[in-house]
This record gives C-alpha cells, sequence and structure tokens, in this order.
C-alpha cells in the first residue's frame, strides 16, 4: 500500500548555528527572556552523545533518507523544518532565513519529485512578510503548504495581526500545519517542576490544542471557511474531548467575532489529523470514529520517531484496506494536490 508521511522534519546547517549562537547570546533573538532561558531544553541538538545521530538524519534530505524511506516501505515525505523553526529569531533574520530554508527544500523537491514535497516555513515575527513568503513559496518554489511551530514569542495565530497569514493559506488552497513546542512563557513554569513534562508528554499537546481551539473561538473560520488546518499526534487529543466541548459551549455568553457553530462542527470540517508519533490504536481508532478516515493523514514524525515502528502501526490497524488507502496516501494527494 502507498505510503506519503506528513509530518517529517529536517534542518539545515544555518538553523542549527544559529539555535547555537542564540545559546551563546551571539544571535538575534525574540526577545522573550524565557524562550531564551529555555532553549537548550527545547532543542534537543545540544546534547550530541545522545542526539547525533538523529542530527546526521535531520541534515540528511537526499539518497540516505530515501534509502530509509524504501527500507520501510515509506513512498514520499512531506517535509517541514525542525521545530522552533526560525520562530525563536527576530523578525529580520527570521523572514531572512525562512526565504533560504524555503529555496533549499524547494530545491530538494524539484529533484527528487516523486519522493518528497514540501511545506513552507515563514517567520510570524513580521506578519506580512510571512504571508508575503508564504505566496512566494507556493506560487514560485512550488512548496504545498506552511507549518508554523506554534506560538510566536507567546502570541496565537488568533491575533488578528496574523490573519494575513490565514488569508494567504485559504486563498492559495494550501493548508497549515500547527506544530507543537514548548508550551508559551506564560503557561510554560508549571511543566518545568519536572523533567520533559513540557514536552511531548504532556506540554506539547496542550500548548497545540489550546491554540487549536484559540481558533475556532476567534470566529476565523468564518471568517476563511475554506481554511485548513493540520494537528499532528492524532489531533493533539481534541477528538477525544469534542462532544464535552460542544456540551459546555456557552450559547448565552457574547464575545467578539463569536463562532457561528459549535467546535465539533469546524473541527470536521477545517482541520486534518496526523498520525505522527502516536503509534496506538486506541487515540487512531477514536479519531477514526468522531471525523472518520477522510480526516487522518499518515505521519511518522521522522527522524524523532521511527518509520519501521509506524507503518507496523497503520499496517496492523483494525479498519478497513479502502479507509488505510484514504489514511496512508489518498487523503494527502487530494489535499496537497499531489
Amino acid at each position: 500500500m502507498k505510503k506519503i508521511a506528513f509530518e517529517e522534519h529536517f534542518s539545515t546547517e544555518e538553523q542549527l548555528d544559529s539555535f547555537r549562537s542564540i545559546l551563546e547570546n551571539k544571535y538575534p533573538v525574540s526577545g522573550v527572556a524565557e524562550e531564551e532561558k529555555t532553549l537548550a531544553q527545547e532543542i534537543p541538538f545540544y546534547y550530541p552523545v545522545k542526539m547525533q545521530d538523529k542530527i546526521d538524519k535531520l541534515l540528511d534530505i537526499g539518497r540516505g533518507r530515501i534509502k530509509e524511506m524504501d527500507a520501510t516501505g515509506i513512498d514520499m515525505q512531506v517535509l517541514s523544518l525542525i521545530s522552533p523553526g526560525i520562530q525563536v529569531l527576530d523578525a529580520a533574520a527570521g523572514t531572512a532565513m525562512a526565504r533560504r530554508v524555503n529555496e533549499k527544500l524547494s530545491a530538494v523537491v524539484r529533484k527528487y519529485p516523486e519522493r518528497f514535497a514540501g511545506l513552507a516555513c515563514v517567520a510570524p515575527q513580521d506578519p506580512d512578510e510571512a504571508a508575503k513568503e508564504l505566496e512566494r513559496a507556493v506560487k514560485e518554489l512550488g512548496l504545498k503548504g506552511v507549518l508554523i511551530n506554534s506560538h510566536t514569542k507567546g502570541e496565537y495565530l488568533d491575533d488578528k495581526k496574523y490573519w494575513g497569514i490565514l488569508e494567504t493559506a485559504e486563498k492559495l488552497g494550501v493548508p497549515l500545519y500547527i506544530h507543537p513546542r514548548m508550551p508559551s512563557p506564560d503557561m510554560l513554569s508549571p511543566y518545568l517542576a519536572y523533567p520533559r513534562l513540557y514536552s511531548g508528554v504532556l506540554g506539547f499537546s496542550h500548548e497545540v490544542s489550546l491554540h487549536a481551539l484559540r481558533l475556532i473561538y476567534s470566529g476565523v473560520f468564518d471568517k476563511y471557511p475554506d481554511l485548513k488546518v493540520i494537528l499532528g499526534h492524532i489531533g493533539e487529543a481534541i477528538p477525544y474531548w469534542l462532544g464535552r466541548m460542544d456540551k459546555t459551549w456557552p450559547p448565552e455568553v457574547e464575545f467578539p467575532n463569536r463562532p457561528k457553530k459549535l467546535p465539533s462542527e469546524y473541527f470536521k470540517s477545517n482541520f486534518f489529523v496526523a498520525t505522527s508519533g502516536v503509534f496506538w490504536q486506541p487515540p487512531l481508532l477514536c479519531a477514526y470514529l468522531t471525523l472518520g478516515a477522510d480526516r487522518i493523514l499518515f505521519a511518522v514524525d521522522y527522524p524523532i520517531e521511527s518509520n519501521e515502528q509506524a507503518v507496523k502501526f497503520i499496517d496492523t490497524a483494525p479498519i478497513s484496506d479502502c479507509d488505510k488507502e484514504k489514511i496512508c496516501h489518498i487523503n494527502a494527494e487530494k489535499l496537497l494536490g499531489l
């Protein structure tokens, strides 16, 4: 069965050098002191004994990566820059790096068009330039969407100053992937009492699910009804909570841009979920029963996660072959116009 893996990461030497320079106080950052303090925790690349193999795989967006894909039966990867992308840089530096990264990614896709597609990176630090770069990346460079690593300087895309990015994605007909990162500075403190609680243990899912609900509550999907958003990790637990979200939706409460529909209605019409990093059948079946096969995308989260485990997980899922075809490749082909 053909497989397109949707959340697969790469890095560049320039990105890694910028992270190292931030930690040495040599590079322009976003100006949030708490981000600087915790960057070493957010970016695992500074533990070379444990992470060097993954760093090597992140930097390899050619033959070595393809060899691993072939060994596990993955036909295509949809590539995106590893978190936190360029969102920890200042606006000018982030905008400039986004252009260079997208050009590099485009060159890789052109070289291996049957094996790779790409999601652009942008610098929301400058929303107008981010929207322009997204348009350039899609129209001129051939990339298929955009990935944003949740908050930028503690701010979320429901803030109207970022809506130009959302408007551009809708106009271009490309999806926005909201990827986890460490919780925003205002939320971070309670997570730091215990090791890695801020990460995939809990913090990543909380961060992105909050972001998604802020978008729904903001009325953005009434303004841009064709906007498509992707959440990894089988929806960051939102499919499990949709019934309760609808039940507790406050019909008597008025607030700016109050949405016209229930949370579940927006989630089922404007969101997709990817299987990245969650290779366990119960949450897959929850999403499958809640959303249907048409809203689920196969993903690995390579190289942080294992291609082999992800493939075994989806191959053994207790769902029909017809629906597996949708999850493994048909949905991605439709969404990205492949």
